[in-house]
């Protein structure tokens, strides 16, 4: 009776001890994608070819912003909705686009991001990947949309200085022909981003860490 009892008394130790393991394991989880990271899912073509519809990521939250790097960002125009787009342009620099080039403080952006949807158009079917309309923030503010997104301040300083507005972010989607970003939508703020994209796990055969 004693041996079977200390054998119950184990099994029960064994079987809380799993319990709190997970408990912690799972609260651990919980928070580690509370704040540090978050999981996303590719809605929409304006990232193709580099990102497609129905893919998933994983994205750090709070990281240092650099050119180049794909975000996820809360959408201005639409509450609750999140975009994931391409940082082109940092606080305070001026943005020109030319002839399908981008400048930036007056010199050529290298866009390498851009080759693999340029080798894919079809001029038969139209299909332009890298097409970007010529602009300034100077030229873009003059738009009626844009006062929606822009403080008085803000709007004063992109007319006097032709710059991207400070603690702001211009963004723009690889797939430049159908895509709703910073073209239309304003610069993002920082508070905004909701992180910086690290991993595509989903599709397997596509999994890669950026």
């Amino acid at each position: 009776m004693a041996k079977q009892k200390e054998e119950n008394e184990s099994w029960g130790r064994f079987v809380l001890d799993v319990v709190i393991i997970w408990a912690v394991l799972m609260g651990i989880f919980f928070l580690l994608f509370r704040f540090v990271l978050s999981n996303d899912t590719v809605s929409g073509p304006s990232m193709e070819p580099s990102f497609e519809n129905g893919q998933r990521l994983i994205s750090v939250r709070h990281a240092a912003i650099k050119r180049g790097e794909v975000v996820i960002v809360k959408a201005p125009d639409e509450p609750g909705a999140l975009y994931i787009k391409r940082v082109i342009g940092l606080p305070g620099e001026k943005i020109v686009s030319k002839n399908n080039q981008i400048y930036i403080n007056g010199k050529k952006l290298a866009q390498p991001w851009l080759t693999q949807g340029r080798k894919m158009e079809d001029t038969a079917t139209d299909t332009s990947f890298a097409a970007t309309q010529n602009f300034t923030m100077k030229s873009l503010a003059r738009s009626r949309q844009f006062a929606q997104y822009y403080t008085k301040p803000q709007l004063t300083y992109i007319n006097q200085q032709n710059r991207i507005p400070k603690g702001t972010y211009f963004v723009m989607g690889d797939h430049r022909s159908v895509s709703k970003d910073s073209r239309y939508i304003g610069t993002i703020k920082r508070k905004n981003i909701v992180g910086v994209v690290k991993l595509r796990y989903w599709p397997f055969n596509q999994f890669k860490v950026y």
